[in-house]
């Protein structure tokens, strides 16, 4: 489900690339909640339980 995970612990933005090449940012994420990402053997699955459709987010763009 993901390729690739960047998190800013400033502003808490969190930026997923997926497999289909969809990049999304979700804002306000916790330190803590990133680091459960990164440490969780599902990480398509953390996502899809913990942060999408939980935190505010917009489509960023599409790589080709």
């Amino acid at each position: 489900m993901l390729a690739a995970v960047g998190f800013d612990p400033v502003t808490g933005n969190l930026e997923a690339v997926f497999n289909d090449g969809a990049i999304w940012q979700y804002q306000n994420v916790p330190v803590k909640v990133y680091e459960e990402l990164m440490a969780s053997d599902s990480k398509g699955g953390y996502m899809r339980d913990f942060i999408i459709d939980v935190y505010p987010d917009y489509r960023v763009r599409r790589l080709p």
